[in-house]
């Protein structure tokens, strides 16, 4: 029997209207599955650097609630800056994120060919700790404190090294805020990462480093470097007997670094809104927040921890960070 076109209309209406809803239903079904497979978090620098310890303490704690295991993956790249350009190209599904410190700020006045827009090209999955610098030298550096560094530096100038994890990472900024402080130039030696500069630290191939603490404290600690200052206004409680910059001479030598984790522009908002809830549940777990506080980090809030604020700080020390470099004419190609 042949159907009036109503009816056919109709018909038609409510298999549309079905196939919709059956979609519907699936959407949030899809979205709270993820995720259904390992998630690999993506660091710029080599492993056993300050970065790779916070990624790696992260990772194990993130999998308490994601459910999968968390695998860390070293891109290691003078300046850090090959693994965000992988990450800002990768499948927006969340499977492949980055974490990063200060250098995504550092970056866009850093590099004139810069392959990624930290402002623009990421989606924001929240800030995670900040971590004081600390100024280092190799065991059997001459100077035992910060003033009698300096004098020893200048005399000798052209004989010391300065070791770094590359342009624009967190200890090239320190070592740049070092050399202005002396009033000398010193020699830079550039490494894909602070782990391998610090290797060469220890072994008394390179002179005087600045890194995090996250990476400094265990060998502070163990007297396998010399600690002569650390970048936070008073000491830390758990390197409470290295002097501040500021006991040392150094005045307005503070310097914190940050760091944030990042996922392809256009990854869903459900499955970022689950990667920043995992997450801020991390920053509130009682073991990695005294893992943080053994190595002089900082948790973030929790009020921190979230995308808009991310992007608010990133934003911010862009143009901070941005301004300096410029004026310093430091750039590379």
């Amino acid at each position: 029997m042949k159907l009036p076109s109503s009816l056919k209309t109709s018909r038609r209406n409510v298999v549309l209207g079905l196939g919709l809803t059956a979609m519907v239903g699936l959407a949030p079904a899809a979205s709270m599955a993820f995720p259904t497979k390992p998630i690999t978090m993506v660091v710029p620098f080599s492993a056993g650097g300050p970065t790779d310890t916070v990624a790696r303490t992260l990772a194990q704690t993130m999998e308490k609630s994601l459910g999968q295991p968390v695998v860390v993956e070293n891109k290691p790249s003078a300046g850090g800056i090959v693994a965000p350009a992988e990450i800002a190209r990768a499948k927006p599904d969340g499977y492949r994120i980055l974490i990063h410190h200060i250098g995504m700020s550092t970056a866009p006045a850093l590099y004139r060919k810069l392959s990624y827009k930290p402002l623009e090209d990421f989606e924001y999955l929240g800030l995670i700790n900040t971590v004081p610098m600390t100024l280092i030298a190799r065991p059997d550096f001459p100077a035992k404190n910060l003033q009698d560094a300096v004098t020893y530096v200048k005399a000798n100038a052209q004989k010391i090294n300065l070791a770094n994890a590359g342009l624009g990472a967190a200890s090239h900024l320190c070592g740049l805020m070092f050399q202005s402080a002396i009033g000398q130039a010193l020699t830079t030696v550039q490494y894909k990462g602070t782990g391998p500069a610090m290797t060469d630290l220890i072994g008394g191939q390179t002179d005087l480093m600045c890194d995090q603490t996250t990476s400094t404290t265990p060998q502070i600690n163990g007297k396998r470097v010399l600690a002569l200052a650390i970048t936070t206004p008073k000491r830390l409680e758990t390197l409470k007997d290295v002097p501040t910059a500021a006991e040392g001479g150094f005045k307005n030598f503070e310097l914190s670094v940050w760091h944030g984790l990042y996922a392809p522009k256009g990854t869903p908002a459900a499955v970022t809104t689950r990667l920043n809830a995992a997450l801020r549940d991390a920053l509130k777990d009682p073991a990695f927040r005294k893992r943080m506080a053994d190595l002089g980090s900082d948790v973030y809030s929790d009020n921190m921890a979230t995308a808009a604020e991310h992007k608010k700080l990133l934003a911010a020390e862009t143009e901070r960070w941005g301004s300096l470099i410029r004026s310093a004419g430091v750039f590379a190609d």
